[in-house]
């Protein structure tokens, strides 16, 4: 009589395997929606037998263009370009590249899958994944509340520069206005050379920065100083807001056949201007100005900051609004992230070669350097594309043309990132907003308070409030901070493994290891790398390296910077302290993406602890008891923010006044810039006289 020896598992193996089953079947039960539900749905409103309907993208096309139309935006044209020319050309795609696919990619793809897997807003995405740090999606919604205020003034901007561009003589090309001074000089005047060196030339301003400074702006001494109203820019302000609405108020639906136009004729013009600009005088020059490589400087550290900060910007991560995006996916679609990232980057790189082939034709016809006019930011919107123009045949057209671009690359960003904002919002009290109008009323009522408060950038000292906000507000320091967050909370506390199972259950395959690599340690690396050098490295905001900021205007700016990234740090104490039961236990219940009632709750012994805000019996949603603890404890933390902000700013500025050799004028509103007008014209005429000769009376040749 023989037997077979068969080997069997031990039992000890065999339940190993199960729990690990069970914990897999458990991360994406728990996180996914349940079949024939919508996603997002609440018991009460099961009970009442009208579950709200989230939408859903019509089609794949829909999510790509809206995607692309989010992230390609200002920043791709007026600060790519600048920044590669600024740290050594071609040398800083070096560390652009590693941040991309070290930091921007893997975020970005993070925060896709999040809202795709959990068909969830930006902040109750996080409440599944881990509601101790659900704080992170609270952050987001700051920093994109206040970027939704200020980023939509420079397409007010626009506005203004495309309707005065409809004119047969273009306003910015001559000296001929009520707002110039005599102090003007036109290019023409500049060309004669023998006459240029004879005038006392250093006060003389040209047309374009005076139209920018004296009419537009009707800039004011500080912002101590706000000034009044500018009524033709609150008007522009108005109808941009209103085109904003109009294209999101139906949601997903409505936005996702905006975007068919508004996606894609930027990029059919900014071929255009490449071409044009590739057949002007002086392109290469330019060009290679642009990529001419300087390895010596990666040795800068500001160089590796430039290089992250702009990834994240370009990316419009940390911000909810890719969450938001992704979370109106169907459940097993595919999306094309590493497609959408190389468009954007690309987009980046190609618009170097049209600004910079302008600015060397510009240069040549100016017959000075190409780093004199080279730009970034409005400077290089408003001041140097714009005296470009000026110089080409057919400038109204090539100025009208410039201006569409440049509204629809922003307008597409503010569409994004306002439907970030509204979904994150909404999916917090679903039951209550998506019934009848109210969505549709909820979204004007955000839209008008922004309209509002972008008011006060629309003053005469309307620019310095402007500065502070993109200074401070979504600076690259809190990106970084919300960065960090998002992929230590996956990697570490959710687990990369677990979002990985989620993510082969929507598409039917596991990725690559790179991206769970990335979450885990580079992108974490990089952040607190960038964040610390960010701090070290820090300069007090100017404005044109002329204008210094008093003391309470930087207290405020940290106090903007601060008020999201304390949104991480005050949530988790508000969850700790509205739980019950032995710390421990809480920390664990909260760190756990959970169902009561369900096995994966008690398996390691703990005990059930009900929330103070959650007694349902579902997982732990956002309710009105933790948003309005929110709003009482975030109000204190924000005084105490602003207080902290100007103690520490007094303290630093006496410390430096007493370093101060004796004798040396203190910093402060530099008068003595009225020597430089092309950067301040904010001196008053008694001013300019006290400093410089009268100006002479000089016609222009024929």
């Amino acid at each position: 009589m023989g037997f077979c020896l068969v080997p069997t598992e031990s039992e000890e193996e065999m339940a190993t395997k199960e729990k690990l089953q069970c914990l897999k079947d458990f991360h994406k039960d728990i996180l996914k929606p349940s079949p024939g539900k919508s996603p997002g749905t609440r018991p009460e409103d099961e009970a009442e037998g009208k579950p709200p309907q989230r939408e859903k993208w019509s089609s794949k096309i829909d999510f790509v263009l809206s995607v692309a139309g989010g992230f390609v935006g200002l920043g791709n044209v007026w600060r790519f370009p600048y920044l590669c020319y600024k740290n050594g050309g071609g040398a800083f795609l070096i560390p652009y590249f590693i941040f991309l696919f070290g930091g921007g990619l893997p975020v970005f793809f993070l925060e896709v899958i999040i809202g795709q897997y959990t068909s969830e807003g930006g902040i109750t995405c996080w409440e599944k994944i881990c509601p101790l740090f659900s704080g992170i999606g609270y952050a987001s919604i700051v920093i994109v509340s206040l970027l939704n205020v200020y980023y939509i003034v420079i397409l007010a901007w626009a506005t203004y520069y495309l309707f005065q561009s409809f004119q047969s003589e273009l306003p910015w090309a001559h000296c001929n206005h009520t707002w110039n001074t005599p102090y003007c000089m036109e290019d023409t005047m500049r060309k004669n050379k023998s006459l240029w060196i004879t005038l006392n030339t250093s006060n003389f301003t040209s047309p374009v920065t005076e139209f920018w400074e004296r009419n537009v702006l009707s800039l004011s001494s500080g912002i101590n100083s706000p000034g009044s109203l500018k009524w033709d820019l609150a008007l522009c302000l108005l109808f941009v807001w209103l085109v904003c609405f109009f294209c999101i108020w139906k949601g997903v639906k409505s936005t996702g056949k905006v975007v068919y136009f508004t996606a894609t004729f930027p990029f059919a013009m900014l071929l255009v201007l490449l071409v044009r600009g590739l057949t002007l005088p002086g392109a290469g020059a330019g060009i290679k100005f642009y990529l001419y490589p300087d390895i010596s400087r990666l040795k800068d550290p500001q160089v590796w900051i430039d290089a992250g900060t702009q990834i994240f910007f370009s990316y419009a991560i940390c911000l909810g609004a890719m969450t938001s995006l992704g979370s109106y996916n169907k459940y097993k679609y595919n999306s094309d992230c590493m497609l959408l990232g190389c468009l954007n980057s690309g987009t980046s790189f190609v618009s170097g070669f049209a600004i910079f082939s302008i600015l060397g034709f510009m240069a040549q016809e100016q017959g000075v350097d190409i780093a004199d006019v080279a730009e970034s930011g409005p400077g290089l919107a408003f001041i140097a594309y714009p005296k470009a123009v000026t110089m080409m045949p057919l400038p109204t057209f090539w100025s009208i043309l410039f201006f569409i671009m440049l509204l629809l690359l922003g307008l597409d960003s503010q569409f994004v990132e306002v439907e970030g904002q509204i979904t994150s919002l909404v999916d917090l009290y679903p039951s209550f907003l998506r019934k009848g109008f109210r969505r549709e009323i909820f979204i004007a009522l955000i839209c008008s308070i922004s309209y509002l408060l972008g008011l006060t950038m629309v003053t005469e000292g309307g620019m310095y409030v402007f500065q502070l906000f993109d200074y401070y507000a979504a600076s690259g320091v809190c990106l970084l901070w919300v960065a960090f967050f998002e992929c230590f909370v996956v990697a570490w506390i959710y687990g990369s493994d677990n979002l990985y199972d989620g993510i082969e259950d929507m598409i039917g395959y596991r990725p690559g290891p790179w991206m769970k690599y990335s979450w885990a340690v580079v992108t974490p690396v990089l952040c607190v790398g960038c964040f610390i050098f960010s701090l070290v490295k820090y300069i007090p905001l100017t404005y044109n390296k002329v204008y210094v900021y008093p003391t309470w205007a930087i207290g405020l700016g940290w106090s903007l910077a601060l008020s999201s990234m304390v949104c991480v740090p005050l949530v988790m104490v508000i969850r700790l302290c509205q739980t019950e039961g032995p710390f421990l236990v809480r920390l664990k219940y909260l760190l756990t993406p959970r169902e009561a009632n369900r096995w994966a709750v008690d398996r390691d012994g703990a005990a059930l602890y009900s929330s103070h805000s959650t007694m349902n019996g579902t997982l732990l949603k956002p309710t009105h008891i933790i948003v309005e603890t929110m709003i009482k404890y975030y109000c204190v933390c924000v005084c105490v923010c602003v207080c902290v902000c100007v103690v520490s700013c007094t303290w630093f500025k006496w410390k430096r006044e007493r370093a101060r050799p004796a004798g040396q004028a203190p910093r402060g509103l530099r008068k003595e810039g009225c020597e430089e007008p092309a950067r301040n014209t904010r001196c008053s005429q008694e001013e300019r006289s006290q400093n410089t000769e009268p100006a002479p009376q000089i016609k222009a040749p024929a």
